[in-house]
């Protein structure tokens, strides 16, 4: 019965042993098919003959803890293989115990998850090759604001350099500082515009806790002078003493792609009085943060679609579907949260919904 029980294992996995010090006693067929050594060259040969440089010290440190406690270890495991291809184990090791409680040696048994992680990461490229090119479509529609945002700007201190040289020639010492004070108040406006939207682009740093209130404020900071020259008029109802964990410049911009997708929908309905509301609030232990805008919401056939990648309404040269899409990435697998859809009586309402971190 043992041997048959043994049988169905070594056929059907793929086994190793080794001693205390981590050199292989025996390996089974599996073994040797799936890492192209013959049994003759890992009998007595460290099992990091299979080690794959791409793996961290730190996690064969977590490994030998684990089993050297006498506990069980399970991992998904890259390994490396006689003729340098790579393949994944799901791995699990297990100490064996004599008589006396101590360890005798370690049994391994592992099962094949090669394909199943070649998806995966094919799954993380294609993701990333998607959140480029959103984050390229996001790049033309931030310089069509940092436009919108210096026309005023540039208008005064055209303005102003005129009013310095008139000053200059007839004007007393008081009126030339008070231009150039002016002068330097819009140069530095400008400035701070630049460094905002070049914040919008950098790369996240590590995951921190927040107040979403700040990426509301850089979200609008970025939009606000848009919204105000296409009279959006906005409603902000920010609850304080919410704080999520994640980073804060990805919420940031979840919201501009939330914020503009109104004042898309804005733009193509035209209601009298085009507003956008924005709220924050504490609800079951979670954040809850709201964009709804009053364009008359979105049709049923479309609401089942908006969330997929390169769904558009727009015409193809005013959107690339991604904008939702990413949005919705981001929330769900670096945010940890939820972004879903549902209309009211005055337009359509996109809901963020973050776990808290702590409640101040």
């Amino acid at each position: 019965m043992y041997e048959q029980y043994k049988a169905a294992i070594e056929s059907s996995n793929i086994v190793s042993r080794t001693d205390i010090h981590g050199v292989i006693t025996f390996v089974n067929d599996e073994f040797c098919r799936i890492s192209g050594y013959s049994r003759e060259e890992l009998i007595g040969r460290d099992h990091n003959i299979v080690r794959h440089p791409d793996v961290p010290t730190e996690t064969f440190k977590r490994l030998w803890d684990a089993i050297l406690n006498k506990q069980t270890y399970h991992s998904t495991v890259k390994n490396l293989a006689r003729d340098g291809s790579t393949f994944y184990v799901n791995t699990t090791i297990t100490p064996i115990l004599n008589e006396k409680g101590e360890i005798d040696e370690f049994i391994a048994i592992r099962y094949d998850v090669t394909k199943e992680m070649e998806l995966q990461i094919q799954l993380q490229e294609k993701q990333e090759m998607l959140l480029w090119q959103s984050r390229f479509a996001s790049l033309g529609q931030m310089m069509a604001n940092i436009a919108h945002q210096w026309r005023q700007p540039l208008t005064e201190l055209n303005l102003s350099l005129y009013n310095l040289k008139n000053a200059a020639l007839n004007g007393t010492p008081d009126e030339i500082e008070t231009i150039h004070n002016d002068t330097k108040r819009i140069i530095q406006s400008m400035s701070q515009t630049i460094d905002d939207f070049q914040n919008f682009f950098k790369p996240g740093k590590e995951k921190e806790p927040f107040d979403p209130r700040s990426s509301l404020d850089n979200a609008l900071s970025l939009l606000e002078k848009v919204l105000r020259k296409e009279t959006i008029g906005m409603r902000i109802s920010a609850q304080e003493g919410i704080i999520v964990h994640g980073i804060q410049n990805e919420l940031t911009q979840v919201l501009v792609n939330l914020i503009q997708n109104a004042r898309d929908a804005l733009d193509i309905h035209r209601p009298k009085a085009p507003k956008i509301w924005i709220t924050l609030s504490r609800k079951g232990g979670q954040a809850v943060l709201s964009v709804e805008d009053n364009a008359g919401g979105v049709p049923d056939e479309v609401k089942g679609h908006i969330f997929e990648p390169y769904f558009t309404t727009k015409h193809a040269s005013q959107g690339t579907g991604l904008g939702l899409f990413m949005s919705k990435l981001i929330v769900e697998k670096s945010l940890g949260g939820d972004l879903s859809l549902h209309n009211t009586d005055r337009g359509a309402c996109f809901t963020v919904t973050l776990p808290l971190t702590k409640e101040v």
